[in-house]
């Protein structure tokens, strides 16, 4: 069925891109000293190495950031696909380019991000670093799952992390190429024709066969 296949394709997405897309997201009432920004505050291109543990390459992902932090995209390797992160509606999308079809998910599904901080992680400062000619701020961060430190800019970027992410993965992610340039609306939407296919219900729900919205 075509929404099983949108399903694993996110996946495959997803993995080749070494990341998830989880909706941790929270508010920041703390002050400034007691944690790096939890979110880019500047519409901002980031290319990455990936490496999760065990994985003898590392991979190149590419990410964007709108400036106001709701809105985050992360492109696969090879272009197989994009995952779209919107913080406002708490939605998921994702691209699968080879089908040209995409699906949007609720974000209650619990995707991870490694993007991304949030709240429930404590933070200890350590010092300062530089990565790809960006300067930033180390930072000790714990989780339930683990430890790992992080290098972050004064507007929000990771531009490195090496450790145990907030599903107990580790890994490693280090930026090789940032740049800070406008980012068009239109890259966190999907391309005007490609197809949507509902996702699969989640269990417990009643079930029934996705439709595509040419189905609708």
């Amino acid at each position: 069925m075509q929404g099983g296949r949108v399903r694993r394709m996110a996946l495959a997405v997803l993995v080749a891109s070494g990341a998830g897309c989880g909706m941790a997201w929270a508010q920041d009432p703390s002050p400034p000293a007691a944690h790096p920004p939890l979110t880019p505050t500047r519409d901002v291109q980031v290319d990455y190495d990936v490496q999760p543990d065990g994985v003898p390459e590392p991979k190149k992902v590419r990410t964007w950031f709108a400036y106001n932090g709701g809105l985050m995209r992360i492109d696969s390797p090879q272009g197989m696909g994009e995952t779209i992160l919107n913080r406002m509606n708490r939605q998921v999308t994702i691209i699968i380019n080879p089908q040209k079809i995409y699906s949007q998910l609720d974000a209650r599904y619990g995707i991870r991000n490694p993007f991304l901080l949030d709240l429930s992680m404590s933070f200890s400062r350590k010092g300062t670093s530089s990565v790809a000619g960006v300067s930033c701020t180390e930072w000790d961060v714990r989780t339930d799952q683990g430890t790992a430190v992080a290098c972050v800019t004064d507007d929000g970027v990771i531009l490195r992390e090496i450790g145990v992410d907030g599903d107990g993965l580790k890994g490693r992610l280090e930026a090789t190429h940032v740049s800070y340039e406008p980012i068009a609306d239109s890259m966190f939407q999907p391309p005007a024709d490609y197809r949507r296919v509902d996702p699969p219900p989640p269990p417990g729900s009643p079930s029934g066969t996705p439709k595509t919205s040419e189905q609708k």
